[in-house]
């Protein structure tokens, strides 16, 4: 039997010829280390389904949206010293995602979301050149941020910790180790102050600030609290994607 008729990876032509798709969202992650226990495709695993339950929501309420295939690679400047870690320029980046934009709008999709799952993605300036240039309506959103994690979370460290942990033993808990192998997470601050205090920005070289690759104490995460927050995010996700296919994006503001 076909496959999900909203991931495109699952679907055949016949049925793909035949569904008037209004919105395609592209999942994008990276390839990477997270801390000692979770796998290097975490960001595209939790891209992967976040993006299709929200796909899934969005088309039981009637959007006709369609999931492209993950990109797997991501911004990993700071990270080629540490084996394996896979990095994609931002100009590399912005090359794919006008060939994509490209090929929707010959075949009539004109509204396209990015779904970023890697904190060293940013689409924003690339999308503001592109969009000068194509008919696609761009946006993008990064699945992590949706919801806040600190109503669900009580360690906010932003890589391999409490949150990713938590929703990796919720989708995939055959591919996380015990945490009991984890590393604790811990980072080094900033000498400068306005570094430390977030107000100035730098790239963080990975192997000077973390020992283990992670960011943040996943030692608390549990596969019900990556529930409760992937079925939130998700729910969420969904209604914007249901609004999105209804959109006239020639007209958004009242």
């Amino acid at each position: 039997m076909p496959g999900r008729p909203y991931i495109l990876a699952e679907t055949p032509w016949k049925t793909v010829r035949d569904t008037p798709y209004e919105v395609a969202v592209l999942p994008w992650g990276a390839t990477e280390a997270h801390n000692l226990h979770l796998p290097y495709a975490t960001d595209n695993i939790q891209c992967d389904h976040v993006a299709a339950e929200a796909a899934r929501r969005a088309w039981e309420a009637g959007a006709k949206v369609v999931v492209l295939p993950t990109v797997p690679f991501g911004v990993n400047t700071g990270q080629l010293d540490i084996r394996l870690c896979i990095n994609m320029n931002p100009a590399t980046q912005a090359a794919l995602l006008a060939d994509v934009a490209g090929s929707l709008s010959a075949q009539g999709i004109r509204k396209l979301v990015i779904l970023n799952g890697h904190g060293g993605n940013d689409f924003r300036q690339m999308i503001r050149e592109l969009q000068a240039r194509t008919d696609v309506f761009l946006s993008a959103v990064s699945w992590y941020k949706i919801v806040d994690p600190a109503g669900h979370f009580t360690d906010l460290g932003d890589h391999a910790g409490e949150l990713e942990t938590s929703v990796m033993m919720h989708v995939a808990p055959e591919l996380v180790l015990p945490l009991a192998e984890a590393g604790d997470g811990s980072e080094r601050r900033p000498r400068i102050a306005a570094l430390r205090e977030g107000w100035a920005w730098a790239p963080r070289r990975w192997t000077q600030v973390s020992a283990d690759t992670g960011i943040g104490d996943p030692s608390r995460s549990t596969a019900d609290k990556g529930r409760a927050y992937f079925e939130e995010a998700t729910a969420k996700l969904a209604g914007f994607l249901v609004d999105l296919a209804a959109a006239d994006t020639d007209d958004l503001y009242e």
